[in-house]
């Protein structure tokens, strides 16, 4: 059977919900990769002035509520219609994009990402039901591939998007994510529901929810599991870093001069210019890690497949602890893409063998049970990575925080007059009363503050999480579940 007949053997439809989760994951990451940003850039600059704390407890909230639903989206789902529920995501998602973008009070922008959640939430599950239902067990590795690469490639496509419209008005990635989304309108005319049929069940909605309770009970009843799930929440609170904190740690302290004079390639692909000089933006650099991934997960893959599944997380583990803490001690840009890069090779080594690694240590009779609770790592790692981010970041790394502090020490102002002050206008200000360039004073606050030691803390949970999980492997498991 040649490659291209195997292709052919996949049905419109799963081509289909495959499009439509490019064009979701292009809208999410398109918006989620700049939203720190957006959220805490001061108001001169076009963001919307909130703290890191506020920031953090959105973030924590929301996303942990996208990883949190796709288990009752799904029953929902089987309970109206494919279809319907896609549509109503569709609804959610434009809806909720949109107005992200036209609000600027903490509790409408809050709001409207709450709404996106809802549509990602019931979203996710239908897609890959889908996928599910229109392959079978000659060509359902590579139709899970084909997902996989798809979500990659969108991924990398929206945050490569947005990171233009953004330099024209901020608004324009909430009305990009928004008209992306609509796309999938019309996809949904060519979705036909893979054989599924109307739902006779006599049990309602509410019971379907309730055993679906009953069931995730059942699973955390075994407690080397449940302690499995809660260690892991610390590798999943250790990688969301990538997208909460970095973002902003890069606005703030990296200078990305260096990256885009290093070459013309990068700097015509990745690169703009602001008066007149020529940087990176931090959604472009963290953009690198989905570039690899698409690249290498493969290759990697092949490499660590005959490696035990549990030593193969660990390993990932590690390697993202190493990426992150090497951001402590280096603010140029080009050290930041090395993290990056030493980031995603972490996430390709340990992320797509958890799963694996749930199916080994879970009963036989009890696979698909444990199979259903493998989110809530993701959940918790959003939640409480979520929370860390902002609250450490206010306490150990905020620029605008620092400067206040050195021009109240230096008698520049009182700190009445410095607590309500735009952040980029005072530093503007700082410049000229300590008569030193942007640089120089980003250099003096650094030098003063430390702000890179917030990624020892992040290092440290991740390499604690992997020390954890292999005494976890050593002491707990039996030699047959490994």
């Amino acid at each position: 059977m040649s490659f291209l007949s195997v292709f052919k053997k996949f049905p419109r439809t799963f081509w289909i919900v495959n499009v439509m989760e490019l064009f979701e994951r292009w809208a999410y990451y398109g918006m989620f990769v700049v939203l720190s940003v957006y959220l805490t850039n001061p108001i001169s600059e076009g963001g919307l002035g909130f703290t890191n704390s506020q920031r953090g407890i959105m973030q924590a909230i929301v996303t942990g509520i996208i990883y949190l639903l796709p288990v009752l989206g799904g029953a929902i789902a089987d309970k109206f219609g494919f279809r319907r529920v896609l549509l109503a995501a569709s609804v959610c998602l434009t809806s909720g994009y949109y107005f992200m973008g036209q609000f600027n009070s903490y509790a409408m922008v809050f709001a409207s990402f709450l709404i996106v959640a809802v549509g990602a939430s019931i979203f996710k599950p239908v897609i890959s039901a889908t996928i599910s239902k229109t392959t079978n067990k000659n060509n359902d590795t590579i139709g899970f591939g084909i997902f996989y690469m798809i979500v990659n490639i969108g991924g990398f496509i929206g945050p490569f998007v947005a990171s233009r419209l953004r330099d024209l008005n901020w608004n324009y990635v909430f009305v990009m994510s928004s008209l992306v989304i609509l796309v999938n309108f019309i996809l949904l005319i060519f979705y036909k529901e893979p054989g599924r049929k109307e739902n006779k069940s006599e049990n309602s909605l509410g019971e379907t929810i309730l055993q679906i309770f009953r069931n995730m009970g059942i699973a955390l009843s075994d407690k080397k599991f449940t302690l499995f799930i809660i260690i892991m929440i610390g590798f999943w609170t250790t990688y969301w870093q990538i997208f909460f904190t970095l973002p902003v740690y890069i606005t703030q302290w990296i200078n990305t001069t260096d990256v885009y004079n290093s070459s013309s390639v990068l700097a015509s692909a990745i690169g703009t210019k602001v008066d007149g000089v020529g940087l990176i933006r931090p959604e472009q650099i963290i953009n690198i890690a989905a570039f690899t991934i698409i690249f290498f997960q493969v290759l990697v893959s092949t490499l660590v497949m005959k490696i035990r599944p549990v030593t193969s997380i660990i390993f990932g583990g590690l390697i993202i602890a190493l990426g992150m803490g090497q951001f402590a001690f280096q603010n140029m840009g080009l050290y930041i893409i090395l993290g990056v890069v030493i980031i995603a090779f972490g996430e390709m080594t340990s992320s797509p063998r958890v799963q694996e690694y749930i199916g080994r240590i879970a009963p036989v009779d009890k696979v698909a049970l444990y199979m259903g609770v493998s989110y809530l790592p993701m959940a918790g790692g959003n939640i409480i990575g979520g929370f860390l981010s902002g609250f450490l970041y206010d306490s150990m790394s905020d620029k605008y925080i620092y400067l206040k502090q050195e021009l109240l020490s230096r008698g520049y102002a009182t700190m009445e007059t410095l607590q309500n002050a735009d952040g980029a206008i005072l530093f503007k200000e700082a410049m000229i009363f300590l008569n030193m360039n942007e640089n120089q004073l980003n250099q003096l606050l650094y030098s003063n503050y430390q702000p890179g030691n917030i990624w020892l803390v992040f290092a440290a949970i991740g390499a604690g999480t992997a020390v954890l999980l292999f005494l976890y492997d050593r002491l707990l498991l039996s030699k047959s579940t490994k």
